[in-house]
């Protein structure tokens, strides 16, 4: 994760929005903000609240960072995304995957494959979380051994 983001973020986002520091995450499309609201917080009222210094500080981070901006809050654990980024993303698919998908979207799980995609990957994010997390890591050190390593001229 790029430092220059988080700390972007955590020197701009006011004291008291939320009960910790902000979360940041970022890809290449996308930064999320994310922070925790005390138990009983009115997330509506909360969210009306902060819009306009919400909207103030993506869009200063946009024009930096080059990126869209969300934002969302944990509440007793639960995430809920006031705004998110909707990226499509082109995959093929054979007959035997698109029954999954179908399958799910005739049962009612999902409105649509896509809908249904992004559940078969939201469950493996649930399901192998550590795995993915020391994949993470384990990506870091490779970015760091190719930054450290010859360049071509």
């Amino acid at each position: 994760m790029n430092d220059d983001i988080e700390g972007f973020f955590r020197g701009r986002v006011p004291d008291g929005w939320f009960g910790d520091p902000v979360t940041v995450e970022a890809d290449d499309d996308e930064i999320l903000c994310t922070g925790s609201l005390a138990a009983g917080t009115d997330v509506r009222a909360w969210r009306e609240s902060t819009r306009a210094e919400r909207v103030k500080i993506a869009a200063a981070a946009e024009k930096r960072f080059g990126r869209k901006v969300s934002w969302g809050v944990v509440q007793g654990g639960r995430p809920t995304f006031l705004t998110s980024l909707s990226t499509p993303v082109m995959t093929r698919l054979r007959l035997p995957e698109r029954a999954v998908l179908d399958t799910l979207v005739s049962a009612g799980v999902a409105r649509s494959r896509s809908d249904a995609l992004a559940w078969c990957v939201r469950l493996v994010g649930q399901h192998e979380g550590d795995w993915l997390a020391d994949l993470r890591a384990a990506l870091v050190g490779v970015q760091r051994a190719r930054a450290d390593g010859p360049t071509l001229i």
